[in-house]
């Protein structure tokens, strides 16, 4: 096997595909942007490197991503190789696009927010339907919470039910327009004297403190993030030890106008996909649920804690 593995990495361009996606889950359409090559061309490099166990390949509904094995004996054989390959000045050119693709889709996704953040209420009622996902998460908080973070948070329909279950409140949310709607549910008073803090970040560097919160909830959220396993280590960062976590996210599904009409990048997760991504941010699971709401879909809900 490893003969095969070193006969793939013996091509530049596949030497280039691998050093890209030891760094970045990216699609074919991205990769084909990035080394400025034909798709043909690109795929049939992509293949050979999956087929000597270099590559993993995840569909998402009609879209195809790729990255390297995050674990086993592919992972330790690139751990062992890579440290010998000279990083030229068109591998360093590669990984700059890839960032440059990166922000662009965060870019995308806070003009996209921006632009329906009116709608956005009227839109999740059509998702939920008749399901009360703020008092699912209220019914999470712990007793005698200090501060509750809701991550996403959009405008703020969650958010202002927890301000009676805790002494401290904090929203995070990258639209600009989804904050300026949510402050206004709450009193100026509340805002001024900083029990409510609404504050614009990405989720991947949240604008929080280290054990700065007790409580956290991520709704309808990871689904939106390109690389949700970055969100969820930060979210551990941000937690104090026993701290609890709410997530309400889709399951699996073939609805591709959600990303269209939602802006979604993820056509939902997984039972044990999103239950391990949870994990390995360094959470312990407490309980989950199966919650079917509009458009045919389904919620898993998890409760967990930081170890």
């Amino acid at each position: 096997m490893s003969l095969i593995r070193f006969k793939a990495l013996s091509d530049e361009t596949r030497l280039r595909l691998v050093h890209i996606l030891l760094h970045y889950e990216l699609s074919v359409n991205e990769l084909v942007r990035i080394l400025g090559m034909g798709q043909s061309r690109v795929s049939r490099h992509l293949k050979i490197l999956t087929e000597a166990g270099l590559l993993l390949f995840r569909r998402d509904g009609l879209w195809v991503f790729y990255a390297v094995p995050r674990s086993g004996e592919a992972q330790d054989f690139l751990r062992a190789v890579i440290p010998f390959v000279q990083v030229d000045a068109l591998m360093r050119s590669d990984l700059a696009m890839a960032s440059q693709i990166l922000e662009e889709r965060a870019r995308k996704t806070r003009q996209f927010f921006n632009a329906i953040a009116e709608d956005w209420d009227e839109l999740n009622r059509e998702v939920l339907e008749s399901f009360d996902l703020a008092k699912a998460v209220c019914a999470a908080v712990p007793p005698r919470c200090g501060t509750a973070v809701d991550l996403g948070c959009g405008t703020g329909a969650v958010l202002v039910c927890l301000l009676s279950l805790s002494r401290g409140l904090i929203g995070v949310d990258g639209s600009a327009r989804m904050l300026e709607l949510c402050r206004r549910r709450f009193d100026a008073e509340d805002i001024a004297r900083e029990r409510v803090s609404l504050r614009i970040g990405e989720l991947s560097h949240l604008p929080l403190r280290d054990q700065e919160a007790d409580f956290a909830c991520i709704n309808l959220v990871l689904h939106h993030l390109s690389a949700p396993e970055d969100a969820l280590r930060e979210i551990w960062r941000i937690m104090v030890p026993q701290g609890r976590l709410f997530v309400a996210d889709f399951l699996r599904h073939e609805d591709e106008t959600m990303r269209s009409r939602y802006g979604d990048h993820w056509l939902g997760f997984e039972e044990d996909e999103l239950i391990c991504f949870i994990e390995s941010a360094g959470f312990h699971i407490l309980e989950y649920t199966r919650q079917p709401v509009g458009r045919g879909l389904t919620l898993l809900l998890v409760q967990a804690c930081r170890n």
